[in-house]
This record gives C-alpha cells, structure tokens and sequence, in this order.
C-alpha cells in the first residue's frame, strides 16, 4: 500500500507536516469522513435504505483507507498519528461533534457533497503549498478519488430525486 502512493520517498519534513495534518483529523478531514459515511450507513441501513446505505459504507472504506495513507503520511514527516489537527502537538484533539448527523438521506447526501468539495479544495490547495514535493503526489492521488466519491454521490442524489 504505502509503495502504491510513493510513501516510501518521503521523510522528515516539520513544513509538509504542518500542510497534510488537517487532512487527517482536521475538522473537515478524513477521520470525519470515515465517521459520517459510517453513521449514515448504519442508520440507512436501518430504515431499508440498504442501496444507498451499501454505497456510503463503500466511500467509508475508501476514506478509511485514506485515513490510513495520511497517518502513515505523518508519520513519515515526523509525527506520531495522534488524532489532532496538528500532530505532534497533543492539542486540539478530535470530536465526533465535526461529524454532520443528517437523519434524512437528502440531507446525508448534500453534506456529503459539501463535504467532498471541500475536500477536493482543500487537496489542491495543499498541493499547491508542496508543490514538487513528494507528499503533493500522495495528496494528489486521495484528491482523485474524493473526485470519483463525488460524481458517485451526485449520481445517488439524482437518482434519489427521481424516485420522489
């Protein structure tokens, strides 16, 4: 895994760190992310919305995983994978309050939409900042796939409205 993303190139870099972090266990990150699509998976599934509730788990697992680059991520940079916005300062530590608990499934799928673009912006905004960098490429491929979470959860919401 960590040969698929180039994570094997990287070193100590405190400047890098400070850059990827928030991806991480940011607010808007991607642990955020893992617990929405678990949340909304769950509680679909509960009320018979098993497709749309198979399609979240689905993202939830590539988030994880994404999860798991970042973390390893960091780590290469320098800093333990303490669930804070900014290892490897013990502070800030992250709350399942950032997490949007939607109970419909056209309010689960806008905020997941929001919260996908946001991660695309925030991806390149963090390439941008690293430039040729090695970690620019890792964050380059998570970016992709936020992308293709993204036209697969506009697909959902249409289907979603031409079904009412």
């Amino acid at each position: 895994m960590a040969e698929d993303y180039g994570l094997n190139e990287i070193g100590e870099n405190v400047r890098a760190l400070r850059v990827v972090s928030p991806a991480y266990a940011g607010k808007d990150g991607e642990l955020t992310a893992v617990l929405q699509y678990v949340y909304q998976s769950i509680l679909l599934g509960g009320s018979g919305e098993k497709e749309l509730a198979a399609l979240l788990m689905s993202i939830a697992k590539e988030e994880m995983r994404h999860l798991q680059i970042l973390g390893t991520l960091i780590v290469k940079l320098g800093a333990p994978p303490v669930f804070t916005a900014c290892p490897p300062y013990p502070v800030s530590y992250y709350s399942a309050s950032c997490v949007n608990y939607a109970k419909s499934s056209r309010a689960m799928l806008a905020a997941d939409i929001a919260a996908e673009c946001t991660a695309i912006s925030e991806y390149e905004r963090m390439i941008a900042c690293l430039k040729d960098e090695p970690a620019a490429a890792v964050l380059a491929r998570l970016r992709d796939d936020e992308e293709e979470h993204l036209r697969r959860l506009r697909d959902a919401a249409k289907s979603l409205v031409s079904r009412q």
